[in-house]
């Protein structure tokens, strides 16, 4: 005889929690936690059983369990916090849900955001009352991180070729990731450095003196992350032809080049697909627009301002030039290519 185990008690609403609960699962901009419990409870409350309800809602079964037990014994305070030892709480719910609200939802009157302070002032709260409702539901609203989503219509087929190119490299070819790293400024703080000492980190001035700037072209090889540079102290098309006249004689005769570039205007110039006209070993393959991220060269050029550019002191151009190749150079001794992971599909796949 199959093994029945412990019944689940039924889940009865009111029409004042059912409203509540539907107000708190369809407020667009509601805490996610607190809306993903609504509607847990809403499943619970059809009669559905709690294994259709982890699986319709994509939580685990042991999730549905606990909350339908809290709501069960508390009603809607059990969906806010754990209880904790001590004091009971001293603020109501509808106040926690006004604070989360206003802090997702409205901005103070002369700020782009709501600091401890200023919410206080609006809520009637203590500060500390405030950061304590922020951090259980996650709200930072100091914080700001940037996006760009790409616009080029042709961004999934760009995405595929190139990731193509990463995982699936061609026979008898090499490919490179191009790009130039512009107008590097050599700076000079207007004093010396003072070095680390034990207990005090490197120390510089906060002003500098600009003494020029230049140009890096880079192509960097995706199969065994050589590198291929040049300087120069201008970047137009001109320059950029130059870099390819290099890269023509770089790489060996009967192998194939693909070269991975942005949209930047000097890499299309009526010279640029003259001179590729001409040499019918270069292929192009262009990311799409807004998507610099998936050209391998921008993550070493990363490398280089984190490892000798950004903390560097240079005098003159020359300094500056010098100190590049320098570095490029140890690189090319024991060069790290990267391991792409993503596949093209994995990329170009929405999240929801």
């Amino acid at each position: 005889m199959p093994r029945t185990g412990r019944p689940t008690p039924p889940l009865v609403l009111s029409d004042e929690e059912r409203a509540t609960l539907v107000r708190w699962s369809r407020r667009a901009k509601s805490a996610q936690v607190l809306a993903m419990r609504a509607k847990i409870i809403l499943a619970c409350a059809e009669g559905t059983s709690n294994t259709d309800v982890a699986t319709a809602l994509g939580v685990h079964l042991s999730t549905v369990g606990k909350w339908r037990r809290r709501f069960l014994a508390e009603r809607l305070d059990g969906l806010i916090d754990e209880q904790r030892p001590g004091r009971p709480p001293s603020i109501s719910l509808d106040r926690v849900e006004e604070v989360v609200v206003a802090t997702l939802e409205q901005t103070p009157r002369n700020a782009t955001h709501w600091s401890r302070t200023s919410m206080a002032q609006r809520s009637g709260l203590s500060k500390s009352t405030i950061g304590r409702i922020w951090r259980d539901f996650g709200l930072k609203p100091h914080r700001a991180d940037t996006f760009k989503l790409s616009t080029d219509p042709l961004f999934i087929e760009k995405v595929v070729d190139v990731v193509g190119l990463y995982h699936n490299p061609p026979e008898r070819a090499v490919v490179l990731c191009v790009d130039e790293k512009s107008q590097i400024q050599a700076l000079d703080r207007s004093q010396p450095v003072l070095p680390m000492m034990p207990g005090m980190p490197e120390r510089r001035t906060h002003d500098y003196a600009r003494n020029g700037i230049t140009s890096l072209f880079a192509a960097f090889n995706v199969a065994d992350g050589t590198v291929i540079s040049q300087l120069h102290r201008q970047h137009r098309a001109a320059e950029f032809q130059k870099f390819l006249v290099a890269i023509d004689k770089t790489v060996p005769a009967e192998l194939d080049v693909h070269l991975i570039c942005d949209n930047y205007g000097t890499h299309k110039t009526p010279a640029i697909r003259a001179w590729l006209a001409r040499h019918p070993r270069f292929h192009m393959h262009f990311t799409p627009t807004g998507s610099s991220w998936i050209n391998q060269v921008e993550r070493w050029f990363g490398f280089l301002s984190e490892q000798k550019i950004r903390r560097g002191v240079h005098k003159s151009v020359q300094a500056l030039e010098a100190d590049i190749r320098a570095w490029i150079a140890d690189w090319n001794s024991n060069p790290r290519p990267f391991i792409w992971t993503k596949t093209a599909e994995e990329i170009v796949k929405p999240r929801v």
